[in-house]
């Protein structure tokens, strides 16, 4: 029976989709129930693996050409499971305050059906062995998240968010499907075990860095557009136009993490020292300046949606940074702290915007605070384990492993992520200020009221994550408060200039965002370049996509018009036209036409035969 737990925690959302899709798509509360049920299922299946030692069952051999065999096989090491506690986890806390958010909406057995459909697709990632699983189910979360955050899809900007979300993934998917392949050609292995053994038997010193670290940057592409990196961002700000419990699942805890989590597990296949080269050090410094410039940009947003999407992006640019700093331990230990929070804050901002009859812009809040004081202490909760709120929020110790990880790893980028903590801790204060402090500045604020227990028991279970999740993680060194340095170096004050940087950068946040922003009205700062977002959005809609589009349409309009339908088969419909004509005319039924024909047949004949 234990062998075939990992099966079912693979495809029983599966199942769920596709029950809800073939039998109850038009009764939305078995749909939601069959939904919810499943996901209760694999957190339990979940949680069942990480207690005991799982053996993981045998493969199932899919494809065998000679010595070469495919096969679909799942990942049971402490990775796969502390990652499967994220996805089912904060995936049964979603599917809960679904229930709620999306009581009245006419489409409510399609939403739990993408969302199972989702929480399959995820899990394959995660538990697959192989790189062509995990390309298969990369691709199939690519879709889902499509539906998902096209579920609206009468509104022209979801249907957009939509398109933008897949394109931005293709691109990025082209480069992994390269990098798959010239890894494959490096170790001759598709498997994440025969990675590893190649890598131990010393596979590392028979290959070129170069070309390592030429397939390292295409599978890192693949993180790009999951994982939102520049120049891929773009789609995920957008992408808060699906509705807000799809933010939480898909763009704060799980699909964004799947880049980080694919690129630890390459790194701990083929080894850190592989991320030793000009690939790693790319990596970092984009993972760094994703971090920089989201934050940046979240100063100046409005939208406490675009707010919270543009904090995804900056840590996420965190976790790639540490990767690329060959410590992707700290990468994927903030990975796990950070999901909890920021469901939290992404399912807060959810029930703000539902008390507040759907209005996400944070200057027609104000004194929310006292209105809804389950959801303002919960969010107030998270925003100090994001801006990590020294010893008492799980964020603290993860960002430390980050900082450490940049401050011996590289300095320049130890500078960057702790003004990126101090512009995190600014931003932030500046969302909770506006929005529950002070006083209402619309109707829609001075009517609300707190949300149910439907809604409020998750955020207070996510609370008490964001708050103790630090402890029920892997690497218990984060706790240490030596914070590891460089051999040389002493580890105190390593840990001084550390430690001090980080409160210092809190501190500092702490005081501008409350100082500028407390009772204000309006926002007192505007910053174009950072509320356009450096408008690299509009490059691409009005150089590359407007250009781009009109040029290849043209070509294509060409291909189609002249070559496919004019000559190829335009040409061979006017061949078989006149042909038909040609024997149509002989066709007259005058015998003495058949007769010539007859004889012309019959001389023709004579002559093939003769010569």
């Amino acid at each position: 029976m234990s062998k075939l737990l990992p099966w079912v925690l693979l495809f029983l959302p599966l199942i769920a989709a596709a029950a809800n899709q073939l039998y109850f798509k038009r009764n939305a509360f078995i749909a939601s129930m069959i939904s919810v049920g499943s996901v209760a299922v694999t957190f339990g299946i979940s949680l069942m693996l990480l207690r005991g030692n799982p053996v993981a069952p045998e493969p199932i051999n899919w494809l065998t050409v000679g010595d070469f065999k495919l096969q679909i096989g799942i990942t049971l090491d402490p990775l796969s499971t502390g990652m499967m506690i994220v996805v089912t986890g904060i995936g049964l806390l979603v599917h809960v305050f679904s229930l709620a958010y999306m009581a009245d909406d006419s489409a409510k057995a399609r939403y739990f059906t993408c969302l199972s459909l989702f929480m399959f697709s995820m899990t394959g990632i995660v538990l697959a062995s192989n790189f062509i699983m995990t390309f298969m189910f990369w691709e199939l979360v690519g879709l889902s998240s499509y539906l998902l955050i096209g579920h609206w899809y009468q509104k022209a900007s979801a249907a957009d968010a939509a398109k933008k979300a897949f394109i931005a993934n293709r691109v990025g998917d082209f480069g992994f499907m390269i990098g798959i392949l010239m890894l494959w050609g490096i170790t001759g292995h598709l498997g994440f075990s025969g990675m590893k053994e190649w890598a131990a038997g010393g596979g590392l010193a028979t290959v070129s860095t170069g070309v390592l670290g030429a397939a390292l940057l295409c599978v890192f592409c693949g993180a790009m557009g999951k994982s939102a990196q520049m120049p891929l961002h773009v789609w995920l700000p957008d992408a808060m136009e699906g509705p807000t419990p799809v933010s939480a699942l898909i763009h704060a805890a799980t699909m964004v993490a799947a880049g980080v989590y694919m690129l630890f597990r390459v790194q701990s296949s083929i080894g850190a020292e592989a991320f030793d080269n000009f690939a790693g050090q790319t990596i970092s410094w984009i993972g760094g300046i994703t971090s920089l410039c989201a934050a940046l940009m979240a100063t100046q947003q409005g939208d406490i949606k675009k707010i919270l999407a543009y904090s995804t992006l900056s840590q996420l640019g965190y976790m790639v940074m540490a990767v690329g700093l060959m410590s992707g331990e700290a990468g994927m230990f903030h990975l796990f702290t950070h999901a909890w929070f920021k469901a939290l804050l992404f399912l807060g901002s959810g029930a703000i915007i539902y008390a507040c009859h759907h209005e996400q812009d944070i200057w027609k809040m104000g004194g929310l605070l006292k209105k809804m004081p389950i959801t303002g202490l919960t969010f107030f909760i998270g925003t100090a384990a994001l801006i990590a709120v020294p010893f008492v929020t799980s964020g603290f110790y993860s960002k430390e492993e980050i900082l450490a990880a940049a401050y011996n790893g590289n300095k320049a980028l130890f500078g960057i992520a702790v003004f990126v903590a101090f512009l995190t801790t600014f931003y932030m204060t500046r969302a909770f200020v506006v929005t529950f402090l002070g006083k209402t500045r619309s109707d829609n604020a001075d009517h609300a009221h707190e949300v149910g227990p439907m809604m409020f028991l998750p955020l207070i279970l996510l609370a008490c994550m964001a708050i103790g999740s630090a402890w029920l993680t892997g690497p218990l060194h984060a706790m240490d408060p030596r914070i590891h340095a460089h051999e040389g170096h002493h580890e105190d004050s390593a840990h001084a200039i550390i430690l001090g940087a980080s409160i210092g950068s809190l501190v500092l946040g702490l005081l501008a965002g409350f100082a500028l922003y407390n009772g204000k009205d309006k926002d007192p700062v505007s910053i174009p370049l950072f509320r356009e977002r450096f408008y690299i959005d509009s490059f691409y809609d009005n150089i590359i996509v407007r250009y781009f589009q009109d040029a290849f349409a043209a070509i294509i309009h060409f291909f189609d018009e002249f070559l496919i339908n004019g000559l190829i088969v335009g040409g061979f419909t006017r061949l078989a036209e006149g042909f038909g004509g040609l024997f149509r005319k002989v066709q007259s039924g005058n015998l003495q036409g058949y007769a010539f024909a007859f004889g012309i047949g019959v001389i023709l004949v004579i002559y093939f035969t003769a010569f």
